[in-house]
């Protein structure tokens, strides 16, 4: 499997550098997604598209057995891109910072891999692949790629789903497996804190909305620290305060807000509580406060058997030592939502660029070795085959 998918190397770069030249934003991913159904065409699968408004759907197999999904996401980020490259984005302010061109690229090769193992017989079972718009971001309805999909019946009869997502920042062509969580519940939160304003050179007439920030902010902080179990992980990070608008007049109300992170449901709501806490002590401060919770994406679960699957798939192809298990981090993914749909797991595929300049994701030099594309097809095709195949439990 790995020598043939190197045999594609050429043309999954061509395909990452086609669709990284031109991105498009959640849900708006309709060259993109024209792009996946002509090469499935022409591959000779057959194909269903406005699954989740603009995924793309296909699948092959013996249409009775059990079902493997392999998933990628396609959606580009609203960031202008400052590399000077061939490929560079075409469209200005929207780039592809964060390697959803990437693996749609790496899924349409696993596509190409197995139709021709398809061919070969033996299959009990089938593989679909899911073109997953919208990733980054939710709708004004609070809907992602992958909800959007497993309403429109995606993930439908399908017994395991896998995926993979490229590292920036971890060397390249190593592979990193985490069993169980492996990425956090997502929430943000808006916060308004009010008193009652007034001049800066009287401020014992009024109540002063900083003034109560300046003991609201140290118990948001300890909420870690202090009122969460130490053993189980969780972030609170505050992006914004803003209040005020000149140096004598003290405001009536100071916004903030931030991100809240964890990897099970009771901190999560735990969390929620304690925010609700540390806001309060505007009230007894003689102000009021508003608090909102815009909940995100859950926690994304690795099942321990599927992980298994690829990593015994990863060293095999690839040699025990480009296999790792480490943590992820506390990033989110909407694959999460798949995970509880059905058993399954990403692994990251370490993509640095060996030159000593560091590419995060979400950012406008995000890029990627590109000579990792065919490893990444390689495991997830060979792990499906194996899959319907009848060598996986």
């Amino acid at each position: 499997m790995l020598e043939k998918a190197k045999a594609l190397q050429d043309e999954l770069i061509r395909l990452r550098r086609e669709i990284h030249a031109h991105p498009e934003l959640g849900f708006q991913e309709f060259r993109t997604a024209a792009l996946v159904a002509d090469t499935l065409t022409e591959i000779g699968i057959p194909v269903k598209t406005g699954v989740g408004r603009t995924g793309v759907v296909g699948e092959i197999g013996t249409g009775d057995g059990p079902t493997i999904a392999i998933r990628a996401d396609m959606d580009a980020l609203p960031i202008h891109e400052k590399n000077d490259v061939p490929y560079r984005s075409q469209n200005d302010g929207v780039m592809h910072a964060c390697g959803h061109d990437a693996h749609t690229a790496i899924l349409l090769g696993a596509a190409h891999l197995l139709k021709q193992s398809l061919s070969a017989g033996g299959w009990r079972g089938n593989v679909r692949f899911l073109f997953q718009p919208s990733e980054e971001a939710f709708d004004e309805n609070g809907v992602s790629g992958a909800t959007a999909m497993i309403a429109d019946g995606a993930l439908d009869g399908v017994d395991a789903v896998i995926a993979l997502h490229v590292a920036s920042d971890r060397p390249s062509g190593l592979l990193h497996f985490c069993d169980g969580f492996g990425l956090a519940a997502v929430d943000s939160f808006e916060a308004w804190v009010r008193g009652d304003g007034g001049h800066g050179a009287y401020p014992h007439t009024g109540r002063d909305p900083l003034h109560m920030l300046a003991s609201i902010l140290p118990a948001i902080y300890a909420i870690p620290s202090r009122r969460i179990n130490p053993l189980r992980s969780c972030v609170v990070s505050l992006g914004q305060i803003s209040g005020g608008t000149t140096t004598n007049v003290i405001p009536r109300e100071v916004y903030l807000q931030g991100t809240i992170r964890s990897l099970d449901e009771e901190v999560r709501q735990q969390l929620w509580e304690e925010l609700e806490n540390a806001l309060k002590l505007s009230e007894v401060l003689g102000g009021s406060y508003e608090l909102r919770i815009h909940k995100g994406y859950p926690a994304m679960y690795n099942d321990p058997t599927v992980n298994g699957w690829m990593r015994d798939v990863a060293r095999d192809l690839l040699g025990e030592t480009a296999v790792l298990d480490t943590e992820f981090g506390m990033g989110a993914e909407d694959f999460a939502y798949m995970t509880q749909k059905a058993k399954g797991a990403m692994f990251m595929l370490g993509a640095a660029i060996p030159d000593n300049i560091t590419r995060h994701h979400h950012t406008d030099i995000f890029d990627i070795d590109e000579r990792v594309l065919y490893q990444g097809a390689a495991v997830l095709a060979e792990t499906a085959l194996r899959f319907v195949t009848g060598q996986v439990k």
